[in-house]
């Protein structure tokens, strides 16, 4: 069980801090919520209570750990397939996964095919969406702004 002030990963959608813990009744039922504030895009979620481990929600890695994924991005081999479909279904299901270190790979092998070859729209769409995800949670990991954050990831890019 969480708590309020804690900052949680919601696969899929990103990284928050939980603001509250409230009861709603939604179509009759009557339930428990985290309401959680995403710091990208300053939206707010609300997360069944009953739901968070099917939903895959967990904690936020440590400072440490955000050394370990920034390291995802200083190896630049990548081995994906030519195949537009099973590559976009592929890099689907690791952001699915809510594994940090796995959507940081979709971001640096989508970043390293924009550079070479570029994208089409919708493996665009997936980089900017990976790349909000994976910048949400290590904001709240390291505890600095959105554009210092994302301008360190970019930097692994610049030629």
């Amino acid at each position: 069980m969480f708590a309020v002030g804690d900052k949680i990963v919601y696969p899929m959608h990103g990284a928050g801090i939980i603001e509250s813990i409230e009861e709603k009744e939604i179509l009759g039922c009557r339930q428990s919520y985290y309401v959680v504030k995403m710091p990208i895009g300053d939206m707010k979620v609300m997360i069944p209570t009953n739901n968070v481990e099917d939903i895959g929600i967990r904690e936020v890695i440590n400072e440490q750990e955000v050394e370990r994924v920034l390291d995802v991005f200083k190896e630049k081999n990548i081995n994906v397939t030519n195949n537009w479909n099973k590559r976009y279904r592929e890099n689907l299901m690791k952001i699915k996964s809510g594994n940090i270190f796995e959507v940081a790979e979709v971001v640096k092998t989508l970043m390293l095919r924009e550079r070479k070859k570029g994208l089409s729209t919708g493996e665009r769409k997936m980089l900017n969406y990976a790349k909000q995800i994976l910048i949400s949670e290590l904001v709240l990991a390291k505890g600095i702004e959105q554009n210092e954050m994302e301008s360190i990831i970019n930097s692994f890019f610049s030629v």
